[in-house]
């Protein structure tokens, strides 16, 4: 892959080194100046380092983008069946303010979604698909699996999503993504499954140096960052995706978006993107329900 031909203002810095993947990072927007954090979108690149990339989007931004071009039939059936069941998630922290998705697991409230998405968080407002927001607590975390659980306050008559199963994927297969990349809420993109069981260490890297994580935190080889397999595909997922809905033909969520691969810190999707595997998931889910 050729190397940019200057590195962008956010990698200013130390000399880099070309020729090398540098990190993984989750695919949340910011929404104000946030400096680093557990929210901050780092990007993977080709430069030897990156870092949380500062973007301003409006939280009543809202906008839907579909394409009914698939395998399988017409993506506008499966959008009308799962996207009242991902919300927007706004959050504040001591440092600013961020943006990302989630996926309605239950009527009265429950949602799934990505830890990075709220670490740090001092408030967290999620907006329904039809506009309606709820204050939210964070129930629990797992910062390895990457994946929290959110109780909206007072809700009620919520569209739960329809969870899948991700051993049954196959490289190759339709794949739909659903969320709020830059606060656009309601948007929905298309692909395939690219690959399967993705370690996030193939994508940053293996010589031992110091990299950036998918969060902005410095590591050596994600080693203190979350530690997952994930789905890869080329379905379009940027900055606010992140613990969004990834799902099949039939509108069955069967990943939740988490990361995306770009070749320096200030492009968007370049069609290398990743997903939690739902099964992954739900075992998350369940520790924290029972703990």
């Amino acid at each position: 892959m050729p190397q940019p031909a200057q590195p962008p203002a956010a990698l200013a810095g130390p000399r880099k080194r070309p020729g090398r993947l540098a990190a993984l990072v989750g695919a949340t927007a910011l929404a104000a100046a946030l400096l680093g954090g557990g929210a901050g979108a780092a990007i993977v690149g080709l430069t030897g380092g990156s870092s949380a990339s500062s973007t301003t989007a409006s939280s009543t931004a809202t906008g839907q983008t579909i394409s009914n071009t698939t395998a399988s039939g017409d993506v506008s059936a499966v959008a009308a069946k799962v996207v009242p069941s991902v919300v927007q998630v706004n959050v504040a922290t001591g440092k600013g303010t961020a943006i990302g998705s989630g996926v309605i697991l239950t009527s009265d409230g429950r949602i799934l979604t990505n830890a990075h998405v709220v670490q740090g968080a001092q408030t967290v407002t999620v907006t329904t698909s039809d506009g309606k927001k709820y204050q939210a607590k964070v129930v629990g975390s797992d910062t390895k699996g990457d994946i929290a659980v959110l109780q909206a306050q007072g809700a009620s008559g919520l569209t739960a999503a329809t969870l899948g199963d991700s051993s049954k994927l196959a490289v190759g297969q339709q794949v739909i993504a659903i969320g709020s990349p830059g606060g656009l809420q309601n948007t929905v993109t298309t692909g395939i499954v690219s690959a399967l069981n993705r370690p996030l260490s193939d994508v940053g890297g293996g010589d031992g140096e110091q990299q950036n994580s998918p969060f902005s935190r410095q590591t050596s080889n994600l080693t203190s960052g979350p530690s997952y397999t994930a789905i890869q595909t080329d379905a379009s997922i940027n900055q606010g995706n992140s613990g969004g809905a990834l799902v099949d033909s039939q509108g069955r969520v069967i990943g939740i978006n988490s990361a995306l691969y770009s070749p320096n810190s200030s492009a968007g999707s370049v069609g290398i993107g990743f997903a939690i595997p739902i099964n992954d998931a739900k075992k998350i889910v369940d520790q924290i329900g029972n703990g």
